[in-house]
């Protein structure tokens, strides 16, 4: 089932991340693209193999955070419901056959397409400076989000209160839990990641909206669509939401700190950092 289930998400978001190309990106990028990958590739690829061992990383230690959080970290879940309430019981009164849909669509689909497609479209510029921006913050996302995940102990509004909060996801889609189970933790839903990283992403559209000005707007309205899936299908809590913005907020400000003052493939090389190379379309102010 879980292979199936895979196969279906890989040919959805491929799908959609044709068709953003074709809308978004254009074909005189794309060529420029086919002669400069090289290049771009190179520039990189230092934080590609970051991101991809914080990655494996985040793995393999998700095997062991509970125990490591129960000896170490402080469980939030009772202030959690005491300051937040009843909210995600309201927002599931609203609950419907066709929001249930979308919202499980963006939850499984929408964000996966939210995370890849920026690569593919920040990779299709000369300027490498916007993509490295994007996998740097993306590496620290899931590094923050782990060392919150190791000091908070937090279950969600469905492990919680299950007779009061519905699984409106396993409920009408039971199959996503292959899925989702390779992935999540009951213990680990503070901050929110998908909300963190959905931000993320329409943060860094927001700062390259001069070159993507469609794909601003789109951006945008999957980030707030997956922050609020979350909530919904009974998963975060409104709290886990907001921090997970803050994270987002965090990890975008140190990316681009990181990414204008040190290159990483350049110090590889025994050269002094380039002189710090504006957005596409925006300038040196």
């Amino acid at each position: 089932m879980l292979v199936r289930v895979l196969t279906q998400l890989a040919i959805v978001v491929t799908v959609m991340v044709i068709v953003s190309m074709a809308l978004f990106v254009g074909r005189y990028r794309l060529q420029a693209t086919l002669e400069e990958w090289p290049t771009r590739v190179k520039a990189a690829a230092p934080i590609t193999v970051l991101l991809a061992i914080v990655l494996l990383f985040n793995s393999v230690a998700r095997q062991v955070v509970p125990d490591l959080s129960w000896m170490i970290g402080v469980n939030l879940t009772g202030w959690i419901y005491d300051v937040e309430g009843q909210f995600i019981l309201w927002l599931q009164s609203y609950a419907t056959p066709e929001l249930t849909a979308y919202f499980s669509f963006i939850y499984i689909y929408g964000y996966v397409f939210l995370l890849v497609f920026p690569v593919v479209a920040y990779f299709a510029l000369s300027n490498t400076r916007p993509l490295r921006e994007l996998l740097a913050a993306y590496t620290l996302n899931y590094t923050l989000g782990l060392v919150c995940y190791i000091l908070v102990i937090a279950y969600g509004p469905r492990n919680m209160i299950p007779e009061l909060v519905q699984a409106l996801l396993y409920d009408t889609y039971p199959q996503y839990q292959h899925l989702t189970r390779q992935v999540n933790r009951n213990t680990n839903v503070f901050p929110s990641l998908h909300t963190s990283l959905a931000v993320t992403v329409a943060l860094l559209a927001h700062r390259s909206r001069d070159v993507y000005p469609r794909w601003y707007p789109v951006a945008l309205v999957l980030a707030v669509s997956v922050a609020i899936s979350t909530m919904y299908l009974g998963i975060h809590w409104a709290i886990d939401v907001v921090a997970g913005v803050v994270l987002a907020y965090v990890s975008v400000v140190l990316a681009a700190h990181l990414v204008g003052r040190w290159s990483l493939s350049e110090s590889l090389e025994g050269r002094l950092p380039s002189p710090r190379i504006p957005w596409p379309g925006r300038s040196n102010k």
